[in-house]
């Protein structure tokens, strides 16, 4: 397939779907960005890392794309290994939030008016017995116009360490700007955008459920060229939203309302948690004991002439209706999964440890052998919805 065409079709996927669908399970790794008040790596605004993520996620889904249409499927990520690194992602994102809302809880007393009082709080170091003086002779602050310090705290901070020079222990940059982020220490880069940049490469082992589809069609691209491109055009069409969410981050994480942003951060780490456990089936089912129910009745399966069982299942926005369907054990059966405008996460799911892509309005057959009684669990790309199938003993 042309490389354009497939470039074309990932950029508009991108826009018109992977929006929500990969900020959901992706934008967590955002709060990696946001930077402690008074951290040595300059303040949270700014676009510089935010910058770098967007740069290390397109390069990683460009290389990712290149690998899937040279490979195919050999370098595809299983539905339960796929979990497991939701699961993994999901609880860093919960860790750097409850970080970032500690540092909140125990951080700095804001300025206000009146002498300035040092804080007992963690991350305030108290004044020294003699003044501190600076290169511009403050007493120990760096001054914002209004005799507070840049970060709003009244606090003094640490000495600095014998030898050291003013430029290895502070900015020198006024906050928003790229100096600020790309302060050097003896001459190298600051870790900030080397950390931005590995946190978007980290998003090809989250995939959403509109990313899983797009890496199928890179496998059947059949060239490196053409699956780099459709995976870029994906990356490039998600942008906006990521950088959106990521200067909203950053910027919160400057102000009062910094509490509020980690705690966003901390809802989703444990969605993408939640998601994870629901995709490799590690939650428990409470409303599976009852299969008596109206919807498990419309899910029985009919048995052609040619003696296997046909079941159709829809795959909507709200999930998989039936979510329960019967089917008797020990005969073959097939699973007719059927769309109607459907560009949500139920588009693609796994089942049987495989990912299958539907599409947008349509139909696709899955087969299965004969298989004894129990169940078989599916869930969608995401792991936001599940469905079942039951196969019981009939006479």
């Amino acid at each position: 397939m042309n490389p354009a065409a497939l470039f074309a079709g990932g950029l508009a996927a991108g826009l018109a779907a992977g929006t929500a669908s990969c900020a959901a399970v992706q934008g967590g790794l955002l709060i990696g960005l946001v930077s402690p008040r008074g951290s040595p790596h300059g303040p949270s605004r700014g676009l510089p890392p935010v910058a770098a993520f967007l740069t290390g996620r397109l390069a990683a889904h460009t290389a990712l794309g290149a690998l899937l249409g040279l490979a195919g499927a050999v370098v595809q990520i299983g539905p339960r290994t796929r979990a497991a690194l939701l699961v993994a992602a999901g609880t860093a994102v919960v860790v750097l939030a409850v970080r970032m809302l500690r540092r909140r809880g125990a951080g700095c007393a804001p300025a206000g008016p009146g002498p300035a009082r040092p804080s007992r709080g963690r991350g305030c170091s108290p004044p020294d017995s003699e003044p501190v003086h600076s290169e511009h002779g403050h007493n120990g602050h760096e001054h914002n116009g209004h005799g507070h310090s840049e970060h709003g705290c009244d606090c003094a901070p640490p000495r600095s360490a014998p030898g050291r020079t003013a430029s290895a222990t502070r900015e020198t940059a006024s906050p928003g700007t790229a100096a600020a982020e790309t302060v050097t220490r003896g001459g190298t880069r600051s870790p900030t955008l080397v950390r931005a940049a590995a946190l978007g490469m980290a998003t090809i082992f989250v995939p959403c459920g509109v990313t899983i589809g797009m890496e199928v069609v890179a496998v059947g691209a059949g060239s490196a060229l053409g699956g780099a491109a459709a995976l870029a055009g994906l990356a490039l069409g998600t942008a906006p939203a990521f950088a959106a969410l990521g200067l909203l981050l950053r910027t919160l994480a400057s102000t009062r309302l910094a509490a509020l942003a980690g705690i966003a951060a901390l809802a989703a780490g444990l969605f993408t948690v939640g998601s994870g456990l629901r995709l490799g089936g590690w939650l428990p089912d409470f409303s599976l004991p009852q299969f008596g129910s109206p919807a498990a009745a419309a899910g029985r399966a009919l048995t052609g002439t040619d003696g296997v069982q046909r079941l159709t299942v829809w795959a909507t926005a709200e999930g998989f209706r039936p979510g329960i369907a019967v089917a008797a054990a020990d005969r073959p059966v097939e699973l007719v999964f059927r769309t109607k405008d459907n560009r949500s996460c139920t588009r693609t799911l796994a089942i049987d440890d495989h990912d299958v892509v539907l599409p947008v309005t349509g139909e696709r057959v899955v087969r299965l052998a004969a298989r004894p009684e129990g169940r078989l669990r599916y869930a969608c790309g995401m792991g936001m919805y599940v469905g079942f199938v039951r196969f019981e003993r009939i006479p």
